[in-house]
């Protein structure tokens, strides 16, 4: 093991007031605030910072617009850390004087890695009853007031290749992949973490403008009613949950399974609430899917490119791994 996932996500946005805000209402835990920026902490340890956009400390703008401009993955020891950074030799690398590092990835995305164990989370779920199986008996389920994300899941950036941007995941920080999109995109899983993935590359070429860029960020929830009194909750703060065009509302995925909640975010892209993800790990079997059919099994409102019966299309992932990007 060495990446666990990712321990900080670095935005730069155009307004930091309006930013700070939506997250608060989100269900982040405010750690800090200043001019200069905001912290927020979730209950693995994992942080959410805002910087304004024109920040000279923050690492060079790649695409245009706000969003996340630095990932920073947590690396589960020194000597692991230490051992990643000799394999970007290739690279300039900056440490700060806590050890961690920054880096370009080939594809031009600001990426760092620090030290991080990430804090356990206590998790009591529901039992759940369906015909014929008596999980809860003359219990109700637990009534929510707040959604309280615990960790950050996954990112997602738009790229011009993706299949290059996954080979150098897979090279230089041992990624290993998911399951594969046709012409769409590439889900990829840090080694050390059983999240289906921690990243998703995103082929521009097939969304609106086709410009790299940050898509959306993942925090995780524990169900489904966490997910919902979450989005109950953002509607009556007075946010818009209609989406950009693309995906939005509630849902679930076949690529993962995951349950999602996508929303317009002022920081850039979109914040998803995230759960009952499948988990993975290196016996974990890629899959090939038709881009359609692996996007959802159903939505609350499907967006206009996708047909209302997408071919049942998907295979084993076939090709040799280490071939992607070559």
């Amino acid at each position: 093991m060495a990446i666990v996932g990712v321990e900080t996500a670095l935005y730069g946005v155009d307004d930091l007031d309006h930013s700070t805000k939506f997250f608060e209402d989100f269900g982040l835990q405010l750690a800090a605030r200043d001019a200069s920026g905001s912290v927020f902490t979730l209950a693995n340890g994992s942080k959410v910072v805002l910087r304004k956009s024109d920040d000279p400390a923050l690492p060079k703008r790649w695409y245009e617009g706000p969003g996340i401009r630095e990932t920073i993955w947590g690396v589960d020891s020194v000597e692991a850390l230490e051992r990643l950074v000799r394999g970007l030799s290739d690279r300039e690398v900056v440490r700060d004087s806590d050890g961690s590092a920054h880096f370009v990835a080939d594809d031009g995305m600001p990426q760092g890695l620090r030290l991080f164990q990430p804090k356990p989370l206590e998790v009591v779920l529901d039992p759940l009853n369906a015909p014929g199986h008596v999980g809860r008996l003359n219990q109700p389920r637990r009534w929510r007031r707040r959604a309280e994300p615990r960790q950050i899941d996954h990112v997602v950036f738009t790229v011009r290749d993706f299949e290059k941007s996954f080979a150098f995941f897979r090279d230089k920080l041992h990624f290993r992949l998911s399951d594969y999109q046709r012409g769409f995109g590439i889900f990829a899983r840090a080694d050390g973490s059983h999240e289906h993935h921690n990243i998703y590359f995103l082929n521009c070429e097939r969304i609106p403008g086709g410009k790299p860029g940050f898509a959306h960020i993942a925090l995780g929830v524990q169900d489904i009613d966490e997910l919902m009194v979450g989005a109950n909750h953002m509607q009556a703060q007075g946010w818009n949950l209609d989406g950009r065009g693309g995906l939005h509302g509630l849902g679930r995925h076949r690529i993962s399974s995951a349950l999602f909640y996508y929303m317009p975010c002022p920081a850039g892209g979109d914040a998803e609430y995230h759960a009952d993800s499948d988990y993975a790990d290196d016996h974990w079997i890629p899959r090939d899917w038709e881009p359609m059919f692996g996007t959802a099994i159903w939505m609350t409102d499907p967006p206009h490119f996708m047909p209302k019966q997408p071919s049942w299309d998907v295979k084993i992932f076939t090709r040799d791994v280490n071939s992607i990007g070559k």
